[in-house]
C-alpha cells in the first residue's frame, strides 16, 4: 500500500543528511510505529510521505502513485482523499463545534450534507464522544480533543493514517486509552497507519516498531 524507496533528504541550512536511504514497505491494514529522538527526522519523513515536502532523491508511492511526481493541486487532492492526520497539538478548530470539526474533511471532499453529518456522528460514537457533538473545543479535555482528532482523521475512510506524536500532550493513563482507541479504530476501518513517537510505551501499541537513527530505519521487535 505504501512503498518508500531509497529516500534521501538533507537539511539545507545545516547541510545535515536527515534521511539517508530510508526504505519501508507498509501493507494494507498494518499499523507501525517509528521511533526516534528529537531532530532524528521523524516529522520530515511524515511530511514527505504526505506530499507536504519533497525528497532530494528516492520515491514514496501510495497505492502506486508517486507522491513527489504530483503537482501541488494533485498532491492536495490525493492527500484529502487518501490520508488522515492526527497531531500532538490536536489542530482542532476552536470556532467550530465538535461535530463541525469532524464534518470538515467530508466538506472538502464535496459530500452532501445528508451524507456528511450521519457519517461524522457515527465516528463520534465509535470514539466515545457522541454526547459532545455540539460542544466547543475550549470546553473539552486533552483526551477528548484527541478523540475528536481520531474521528476527524478516519471519517473519510483514508487508506493511510499518519499520527505525529498524538499522545505527547496527554498523561500516561489517557495516552494509553487514546492509543488503544487509535489501534482499534484503525484496524476496524481497514486503514494502514504510521505512528511517530519517541516513547517505547506508545510504540508497543503498533504491529511493528522501527527506529529512525542516523538517517536510516532499522526494525525493532514489537
Amino acid at each position: 500500500m505504501l512503498s518508500i524507496e531509497a529516500l534521501r533528504k538533507r537539511y539545507r541550512l545545516e547541510g545535515t543528511m536527515v534521511l539517508d536511504g530510508v526504505q519501508l514497505q507498509l501493507q494494507a491494514g498494518e499499523f507501525i510505529a517509528i521511533m526516534g529522538e528529537s531532530g532524528a527526522g521523524k516529522s520530515t519523513l511524515l511530511n514527505i510521505i504526505a506530499g507536504l515536502d519533497r525528497p532530494d532523491s528516492g520515491r514514496v508511492l501510495l497505492d502506486g502513485t508517486e507522491m513527489s511526481a504530483l503537482d501541488d493541486d494533485a498532491s492536495t487532492r490525493l492527500r484529502r482523499a487518501r490520508i488522515g492526520f492526527i497531531f500532538q497539538a490536536f489542530h482542532i478548530l476552536p470556532y467550530l463545534t465538535v461535530l463541525q470539526n469532524v464534518v470538515l474533511p467530508l466538506e472538502l471532499l464535496a459530500l452532501s450534507r445528508s451524507q456528511r453529518e450521519p457519517r461524522a456522528l457515527q465516528w463520534l460514537e465509535r470514539c466515545g464522544i457522541a454526547a459532545l457533538a455540539q460542544r466547543y473545543p475550549r470546553e473539552l479535555s486533552g483526551g477528548e480533543l484527541q478523540r475528536i482528532a481520531i474521528a476527524r482523521a478516519l471519517v473519510h475512510d483514508p487508506a493511510l493514517v499518519l499520527a505525529d506524536e498524538p499522545t505527547g500532550n496527554l498523561d500516561a493513563a489517557t495516552a494509553a486509552q487514546i492509543l488503544a482507541l487509535l489501534r482499534q479504530q484503525v484496524h476496524a476501518s481497514g486503514a494502514s497507519a504510521i505512528l511517530i513517537t519517541h516513547s517505547l510505551a506508545a510504540a508497543h501499541s503498533a504491529d511493528r516498531i522501527w527506529r529512525l537513527q542516523a538517517g536510516r530505519l532499522e526494525p525493532l521487535a514489537a
